[in-house]
């Protein structure tokens, strides 16, 4: 998806402070943060929402969620944490590239 907003970050078309990168995932802190540990935890490869989801992304997602734990501990979120996907637009989600959010000591 050329204008998607997460696309072109993953594509160094926007500047961001990049937390983690592999050859599948990519992983910034959010904008607009909820507390001080707020990160997006994105699949490189463009998924419009959990409803694009298929047989096919099982590695991928399983990848994520492992990362998103381990990242959480990075960042000291020892005692807990939340994550959220949003997904669809009566699910709250805004920007059309499957993300998790990653939020922390609120």
């Amino acid at each position: 998806m050329n204008d998607c907003i997460f696309c072109k970050l993953v594509r160094k078309e926007i500047p961001t402070k990049v937390v983690y990168e592999d050859d599948e995932v990519f992983v910034f802190n959010d904008i607009n943060p909820k507390a001080e540990v707020h990160l997006l935890i994105i699949p490189k490869i463009h998924i419009e929402s959990m409803l694009h989801l298929s047989e096919h992304h099982h590695s991928l997602m399983g990848k994520i969620m492992v990362l998103t734990n381990k990242l959480a501990l990075e960042h000291g979120l020892h005692g807990g944490y939340k994550t959220q996907i949003n997904t669809g637009l009566k699910g709250g989600q805004e920007v059309f590239h499957l993300h998790v959010h990653l939020v922390g000591n609120r």
